[in-house]
């Protein structure tokens, strides 16, 4: 698909739209994320917002082969990661979900992970997992819980919002993961 700029009001249409998940049975990782923003659901793709840092993230963190796009996101799979949301509604910013919304999602992550099987779950949003979870103080990395087989791993959000991240450090914990799920460093 060839990416295209949505208009403003395609953008107030998305707000609660859905973005459906990318997914399929026992991927090594499932990258969840808060909730699409309304440039993603408007557009259909995870992560799709120009100068969004996830696609560079991976590619620095050795996931994918090159620098992937919002609208090539499907690609992941062919690397053995999948996308998902702790919430499924779109938002023009995740401060909208009620820690309800959050605990519920959490609930809908664990069947899915229970159902697809993936070897990690990698939660980014430290704030957003300690809400869904009920893990105030959880840290990066791998978490104490799992679901099933399926290890949860908090990464940091890779949103240009998160300042307290700089890419190469981005690049570092992504990598921490992509090591801990036995996938080798894609060649460039």
């Amino acid at each position: 698909m060839t990416p295209w700029k949505p208009t403003s009001a395609q953008l107030a249409k998305a707000a609660s739209k859905r973005l459906p998940d990318l997914i399929a049975t026992d991927l090594a990782v499932l990258f969840c994320g808060i909730n699409p923003g309304l440039y993603s659901a408007a557009v259909g793709h995870h992560f799709a917002r120009p100068g969004n840092r996830f696609w560079p993230t991976l590619f620095a963190a050795g996931f994918t082969p090159r620098l992937f796009h919002g609208f090539e996101d499907r690609e992941l799979l062919a690397v053995s990661a999948g996308l998902t949301n702790i919430v499924a509604r779109a938002s023009s910013a995740a401060a909208e979900l009620s820690a309800d919304e959050l605990r519920a999602g959490a609930e809908v992550l664990r069947r899915k992970a229970a159902r697809y099987r993936p070897r990690f779950l990698a939660v980014v949003g430290f704030g957003a997992y300690r809400i869904a979870f009920e893990r105030p103080k959880a840290v990066g990395g791998r978490q104490p819980d799992t679901i099933g087989p399926t290890v949860i791993w908090l990464l940091p959000n890779p949103s240009g919002l998160n300042a307290n991240y700089l890419p190469a450090e981005l690049a570092v914990r992504f990598g921490e993961l992509r090591v801990a799920a036995g996938l080798p460093k894609q060649r460039r």
